[in-house]
């Protein structure tokens, strides 16, 4: 039997006029009574056999207590299936926030969950492990940039292009749900606000090499504040620098720039070595020169003082006995030099015939000084008719001081 029969409800006696006595298809009170059938059956009643306006084979109307058990029968059925429809599952990385008429009423935990079934509460599932990601200024890769987000000006009236992600996760599903109308984009404008914000208050030079990781901290914790400040419900992990440099259109005047600045400070830090291995060595030979000037002049100080001290015990002995001084200053002076002299002297008037020379004293001065120059000894035997004295006056008359001495 189909739907699409063109002899569906049709006549059956005129469809046995037309078609030669075939039987048509069963009309509607005959499915009917067959649907009747099956439902008392399932509730272990039987068809009557006779009754009224009802045959045998049960072709007659069926009762009104059949057809209340088949409705009631197909009603259980339909409750049962509308009431599964509330369990849910949820799980270890998820949160479930059931609503009551689209209003919060609780947040359920992980494992087999059932509420009440639709239109009188319904579940959201919200992952709040799932660590999520934000692209400010470029989409997919780095190449593929957006400018509008990229471009920021720094303290120093530069322009710069950033490109960074932001990492978060969730930490309160509620927050998440009803707080924010779409919470990707909040997280989106509030990392492009704190970057904003935290690379115009910095140098260029600092955002492109040697601050980039305090940037991403400080953005950070800027964006934190934020997000807390509009009960998102979001816990931002992590800000990433992915790239930080001049805008394309300056981008060789700026590396001309750098290397210009690299060359300076290379200079400078050539300078710096050299005036630091120099000074200290001219402030080491200054010192040494004013020390050894210091001392020669502590010397010569010392050295006059003491010749002044002693010429003037020489004097207060010479005025005590004038001759003996002036003797005993000449002997002095005639030891001092005769004993740096090679010369021999020999008394002509003494009675010994064996002459001694001083051979041992003589080979030694020699080997003392051995760069001096030989001097041979010499052997003065005055003539008899020399007068004793000779040797002295000829000392004397070498030496002017003992000269004067003398006349004194």
């Amino acid at each position: 039997m189909s739907l699409n029969d063109p002899r569906w409800g049709g006549d059956k006696q005129g469809d046995d006029k037309r078609g030669g006595g075939e039987s048509g298809p069963p009309d509607l009170e005959e499915i009917w009574r067959d649907l009747n059938r099956k439902l008392s059956g399932a509730f272990g009643r039987k068809t009557g056999g006779s009754g009224n306006g009802g045959g045998s084979d049960g072709g007659g109307a069926p009762s009104a207590g059949a057809i209340g058990g088949g409705v009631a029968l197909l009603v259980g059925i339909v409750f049962v299936l509308w009431m599964l429809t509330g369990f849910y599952t949820v799980d270890a990385s998820e949160k479930g926030v059931v609503l009551r008429f689209g209003k919060f009423k609780e947040i359920t935990s992980e494992g087999l969950q059932w509420r009440l079934p639709y239109p009188f509460e319904s579940h959201e599932i919200v992952n709040v492990t799932q660590v999520r990601t934000v692209e400010v200024g470029y989409r997919g890769n780095e190449r593929a940039k957006d400018l509008r987000e990229a471009l920021m000006l720094t303290d120093d009236e530069n322009i710069i292009n950033i490109q960074f992600a932001a990492q978060y996760t969730l930490n309160d599903a509620r927050a998440y749900l009803f707080n924010n109308r779409d919470p990707e984009a909040s997280v989106k404008q509030a990392a492009e606000t704190a970057m904003r914000e935290i690379v115009g208050k910095s140098k260029m030079d600092y955002v492109l090499y040697e601050g980039r990781e305090d940037v991403a901290k400080k953005a950070q914790l800027l964006m934190q504040k934020i997000l807390d400040r509009y009960d998102t419900g979001i816990q931002i992990s992590k800000v990433t620098l992915q790239n930080a440099q001049p805008p394309e259109q300056v981008q060789d005047a700026f590396n001309d720039a750098v290397k210009a600045g690299q060359n300076r400070e290379q200079l400078k830090n050539e300078g710096q070595a050299y005036a630091n291995d120099v000074i200290p060595k001219a402030r080491g030979t200054a010192a040494r020169l004013l020390e050894e000037a210091t001392g020669y002049s502590g010397r010569v100080a010392a050295q006059a003082e003491g010749d002044a001290s002693r010429f003037k015990q020489v004097y207060a002995e010479y005025s005590k006995a004038p001759e003996v001084t002036r003797t005993r200053m000449y002997l002095d002076t005639m030891q001092q030099i005769y004993s740096n002299t090679s010369k021999v002297l020999v008394d002509a008037k003494g009675n010994g015939n064996l002459l001694y020379l001083p051979l041992d004293k003589l080979m030694q001065a020699a080997g003392a000084a051995p760069d001096a120059p030989q001097i041979a000894p010499k052997t003065n035997v005055p003539s008899p008719d020399a007068p004793a004295h000779s040797d002295a006056n000829d000392s004397r008359a070498r030496d002017p001081r003992a000269r004067d001495r003398g006349d004194r």
